[in-house]
């Protein structure tokens, strides 16, 4: 007998004699049972539950809106457009508009879901005793019954606006994160295809800030050098200086001609000094360490080695390409300058290089 069965059991006692009577003990967990139905308005006004249907359809195209605002705004305000919103001070506008259309067009799917659930599907509490968790084929049979009862009390059927909306709604709501996919950075476009370097480009030491000329530059040293015009002013932004110049950083090291084992690099060459990209073709490591006897580069983080007197190539580690050559010459001042722009990218070979 469990305490559903009875509300009341008989507990042993005793009396002053030493004999034992029955208690009687109100069981306190007794079952309340289940308030009598209330009828809501859509359930017995017919005008009632066809004004529920066009409130929640209208929620589901609020929702929809609110996407296409969503998308609107992340295309047509500038992102670094910042204005003044009272309570919350200077805001950038463009990451306010995003949060509240993006919140809008969640906020009306659910608020949508939760009126359609309490107005137009059945409101009956069920009571389902608890069972194994290995269910039976009857069990099974009557879990697809009680889904497709389900289903037919929705309405889904045959509320084609009620389903047309929802559906709506819900596939223009993925949109929001598609359209922030493009914020994982700006598309490479041909950017990393290509230098500041051009024609006429002087060559300027990154330790001096001075035109090179080919005497600065003995055997066995190492020179570090940049593009001439790299600077801070409004045309070259610091971000974008920093951006170029990792890109275009260059080392020079004077060979002896009959050193140089490539033709190539002989011809790009001037009077045995040849210049090189600075940047690792493995993970984009500046490379630096140079060993004047075999001319050799050594980069520090992985060990990548390439040989300076055959066009770069690499003799050992991870790299597997060469280091970009820059050709150069000498201009009418004597100083060394670019005579026109690599012939490949630099850096590491990624896809976008293709």
């Amino acid at each position: 007998m469990s305490s559903q069965d009875m509300s009341e059991e008989l507990l042993p006692g005793t009396t002053p004699e030493g004999g034992q009577v029955a208690t009687v003990v109100e069981d306190p967990l007794g079952d309340p049972g289940l308030p009598p139905h209330e009828h809501r308005p859509t359930d017995v006004d017919p005008r009632a539950e066809r004004r529920a249907e066009r409130q929640i359809s209208l929620l589901f195209v609020l929702s929809m809106l609110a996407t296409i605002a969503f998308i609107a705004v992340y295309v047509g305000v500038p992102k670094d457009r910042i204005e003044y919103v009272f309570p919350l001070g200077d805001v950038g506008l463009q990451n306010l508009l995003l949060g509240v259309t993006l919140g809008l067009a969640l906020f009306f799917i659910g608020a949508g879901a939760v009126h359609w659930a309490r107005t137009l599907m059945a409101d009956e509490e069920l009571v389902d005793e608890r069972h194994p968790a290995a269910a039976d084929e009857e069990t099974r049979a009557a879990t697809i019954a009680a889904f497709q009862v389900g289903a037919k009390e929705s309405g889904m059927g045959r509320r084609g606006l009620l389903r047309n909306t929802l559906i709506g709604a819900v596939a223009l709501v993925p949109l929001s994160g598609v359209v922030l996919l493009r914020d994982l950075g700006p598309l490479p476009e041909r950017k990393l295809r290509s230098t500041v370097w051009e024609p006429g480009k002087l060559i300027i030491s990154e330790n001096t800030n001075e035109p090179i000329r080919p005497e600065d530059i003995i055997r066995g040293s190492l020179v570090f050098g940049k593009p001439e015009g790299i600077d801070g002013t409004e045309e070259h932004p610091n971000h974008e200086r920093l951006n170029e110049l990792a890109k275009a950083s260059i080392l020079l090291v004077r060979l002896s001609p009959e050193e140089i084992k490539s033709r190539q690099e002989l011809e790009w060459s001037h009077e045995g000094i040849v210049a090189f990209s600075k940047i690792c073709t493995h993970v984009g490591c500046p490379v630096g360490l140079y060993e004047q006897q075999t001319h050799h580069l050594l980069c520090p983080c992985h060990q990548s080695t390439f040989d300076l007197s055959d066009d770069g190539r690499v003799i050992f580690g991870p790299a597997s390409r060469s280091l970009p050559q820059l050709r150069i010459q000498v201009n009418s001042e004597g100083y060394l300058e670019a005579a026109q722009d690599f012939a490949e990218p630099v850096g590491p070979s990624f896809w976008e290089r293709g």
